[in-house]
């Protein structure tokens, strides 16, 4: 093939092709008799290579230097090892942001709004550029996230929606003033991968100041609430800081619905359903305020003993509450065994054939009384377990689990094969702690568990043990 004709297949110019030459990135190219270069196939596939690491962030300096070590030797350098290692990882950064992008642009996709100035969600912020609605609607929800929210905004009860969005029985929710318990939350979803922490806090600062001033400017707010933990620590947040407004929302709070047996949520549920329960909607009594700020406070407190408290203590303005914090509990370490409650229904359903995180989340789901928990924070409990050395889960060829999604390729991850290794076997039979072998570093509320403050939950006997002081 003649220059013109290479360039044109690999999809770079003339000018390309001879700057690469030039660089050391292509061999000097065999001459016709007539003096014209002559190039082959082979060039061609070279050059859609160059431009494909190129696209996923190589620069020609690293594509040359690999070459270099490429000819040198047919096994690459302890050096370039780590190299392409560290590229590893930010490429795998960058799919997980496109697939962070991605989830965005499907809620804005499924949003339902029939007015930009009464919208809540991403797509009217951004079309109004940023400013609050010029009119604001006499009505407010306040959801648990876009699925019932979007289906709340086809419903003829009107009104605009605001999904709180924050998974409250994971990460540090500490006794701080509003403003750093926000930037706290921040850091540590965009820790975890789910965006930028000043977009983060940003949206979590917008939300809190769209409740606050419904309620101060006397607006009718309703929040939409189910049983389960999830729901109810975004109730006991969005209640308490109802309380410091000194202002009482309406409430819709269920457990069940009519001929779903099975009910597992306000996101399932029609249009017509959900309207079905706007009659049943009821004003906060200012005991039940006062209650949910004090449960809020148990939540945040460095340890969980007003927690357990909370959790034994049935309250008629709060139904569902005990059971929910009773669950929060069964996330600190069990006595018998270190693991907490989710840590423990996923090596169950693993040993019992679910062989990759979807379906050992779905299983894991099956047992539980009231599901709360998404896949991907699931997915976070089995990649904790499945590191290091005496790791309690690994893949079927005997290799750690990677970081969890949006932290790692979502579909990569979801294909894992997993398996239970010899520690997590004695484990589950309770002849091996989880905290002795893996460590401990994480937030149930506001109590940090360490090793040196293990907190401990005895799920049947529903009794909370304390540290012991080494």
């Amino acid at each position: 093939m003649r220059v013109g004709e290479v360039a044109e297949r690999a999809g770079v110019n003339i000018e390309t092709l001879r700057y690469y030459e030039r660089r050391g990135l292509l061999p000097a190219p065999q001459r016709a008799p007539s003096g014209h270069r002559r190039y082959d196939e082979e060039t061609v596939r070279f050059l859609r290579a160059i431009k494909e690491a190129q696209a996923v962030g190589f620069t020609l300096a690293e594509i040359a230097e690999y070459l270099r070590a490429a000819r040198r030797s047919t096994a690459p350098s302890e050096t370039l090892r780590v190299r392409m290692a560290a590229k590893i990882d930010d490429i795998d950064a960058r799919v997980a942001a496109l697939r962070r992008m991605r989830d965005e642009l499907a809620r804005v996709v499924g949003c339902a709004c029939s007015s930009l100035d009464h919208c809540t969600c991403g797509a009217a912020y951004l079309a109004r550029q940023g400013k609050e609605p010029a009119m604001r609607p006499p009505l407010l929800h306040v959801t648990n996230g876009e699925s019932a929210g979007n289906t709340l905004r086809q419903t003829a009860i009107g009104g605009a929606v605001l999904p709180w969005q924050d998974a409250l029985h994971e990460g540090p929710v500490p006794a701080l003033p509003r403003q750093e318990l926000l930037r706290t939350r921040a850091r540590f979803l965009a820790d975890c991968g789910w965006g930028r922490q000043q977009a983060l806090l940003s949206s979590l600062e917008r939300r809190d100041q769209q409740l606050l001033e419904a309620l101060r400017d006397d607006l009718q707010v309703v929040l939409w609430f189910e049983h389960d933990l999830y729901d109810q620590l975004q109730l006991l947040d969005a209640l308490a800081l109802a309380h410091t407004a000194q202002a009482a929302p309406e409430l819709i709070v269920i457990g069940s619905f009519p001929g779903q047996p099975s009910f597992a949520g306000l996101g399932e549920l029609t249009a017509s359903e959900l309207e079905t329960l706007w009659p049943s909607r009821r004003r906060a009594e200012p005991a039940a305020l006062q209650a949910a700020a004090s449960a809020w406070a148990a939540v945040q407190a460095p340890e969980p003993t007003s927690l357990a408290e909370w959790a034994t203590r049935e309250t008629t303005h709060l139904p569902f509450l005990a059971s929910a914090l009773q669950r929060l509990l069964e996330e600190l370490p069990a006595p018998t065994d270190g693991l907490s409650g989710t840590e423990r229904r996923a090596l169950d359903v693993i040993a019992s054939g679910a062989r990759t995180p979807p379906a050992a989340f779905v299983a894991a789901q099956r047992l539980e009384d009231a599901p709360f928990l998404g896949d991907t924070w699931f997915y976070r409990t089995l990649s904790a377990l499945g590191q290091d050395t005496s790791r309690l889960v690994e893949t079927d060829g005997g290799t750690p689990l990677p970081p969890p999604p949006p932290l790692s390729d979502g579909q990569l991850f979801a294909r894992l094969q997993l398996r239970l290794t010899a520690s997590g076997e004695r484990t589950l039979r309770g002849e091996a702690d989880r905290v002795e072998l893996l460590g401990i570093d994480r937030w149930i509320g506001g109590t940090h568990i360490t090793p040196d403050n293990t907190w401990r939950w005895h799920p049947t006997k529903r009794k909370l043990v304390r540290p012991s002081r080494r």
